[in-house]
């Protein structure tokens, strides 16, 4: 149960007055989104508004962007992830069953889906980490389950850490404040939307095997780059490198298919060149006239 005085700073947040949001950034947010994954939602040591000490009450603050993902050393071994941080749960989701054009077996999510889904299951804690910064800090057992306990261990180093209710999956965040009950002029502040979730089937498929051969019967394009065993992309400016505004199919060892770092890149990437704002919502290309969606379809 939450405490009154919980409660109480709850109520008193919904009832701040909503700032600008800044352009291009939806789901509104309050990040520049310019520069470096610092400046983006994905920065979890820190809120972009006043309210960012509510955040303790769900997370632990480790204080370090990249730790929430990423660690030096003693990554998750269960993934073939770069030097993954986070705790993978294994799950089986429910994947999109609509008869595609593609007519081309869907499967699991691969590891460019499941890094992403580690945190939008809504399920997973945010903070869920193997390594938690500082000496003697990692517990193997974090590869694929979620200690709360391990997690708690954090505030011993005297750092801020989550008071109530808990490490908290995004679902949580959503259900008992992020929601448009709570905020329902600042839509900023709800994140119903990024909880994915384990139900695909409303959403794009991925784990989806892309075409092998391309022709008028195809609704596909043929992508035109390739490193061979991990992805072929849309080569769009010929240096035969996949740049971050370039869409990519992943090989996971089931042939080249879609995944969630097809269209996005969790870093951000700049929408006119270095400095710029980035794309919304993690695009790697703007959707704008449905200039992603064409990338790979013809219609």
């Amino acid at each position: 149960m939450w405490s009154k005085k919980y409660v109480g700073m709850i109520l008193l947040i919904a009832l701040l007055p909503s700032p600008a949001l800044a352009d291009s950034a939806g789901p509104g947010t309050q990040a520049t989104n310019q520069g470096s994954v610092v400046n983006t939602r994905h920065n979890l040591t820190q809120s972009f508004t006043t309210l960012g000490g509510w955040m303790d009450t769900a997370r632990n603050n480790y204080g370090e962007v990249c730790v929430y993902c990423h660690t030096p050393h003693a990554s998750n071994r269960q993934i073939a992830a770069p030097l993954w941080n986070r705790t993978i749960v294994p799950t089986s989701f429910t994947v999109y069953n609509t008869p595609t054009t593609l007519g081309r077996p869907i499967t699991q999510p691969g590891v460019s889906s499941l890094v992403c889904l580690s945190c939008h299951d809504g399920v997973t804690a945010v903070d869920s980490v193997i390594n938690i910064p500082g000496s003697g800090r990692y517990n193997a057992s974090q590869e694929t389950v979620v200690s709360q306990a391990f997690l708690s261990s954090w505030k011993l180093e005297g750092k801020p850490g989550p008071l109530s209710p808990g490490h908290a999956g995004i679902q949580t965040c959503t259900d008992r404040c992020h929601n448009s009950s709570i905020f329902s002029v600042r839509t900023n502040l709800q994140f119903d939307v990024f909880v994915i979730g384990t139900d695909l089937m409303n959403d794009h498929p991925v784990g989806v095997q892309y075409p092998t051969s391309f022709g008028a019967d195809v609704d596909f394009r043929a992508p035109t780059g390739e490193l061979a065993g991990k992805m072929k992309f849309f080569d769009t400016n010929g240096n035969s490198r996949a740049d971050v505004n370039e869409v990519r199919m992943y090989d996971s060892g089931e042939g080249y298919e879609v995944e969630c770092a097809s269209c996005h890149d969790p870093h951000g990437v700049p929408s006119a060149g270095p400095g710029s704002t980035f794309n919304p919502s993690f695009l790697r290309v703007s959707n704008t006239s449905s200039t992603l969606c064409l990338a790979c379809h013809t219609k």
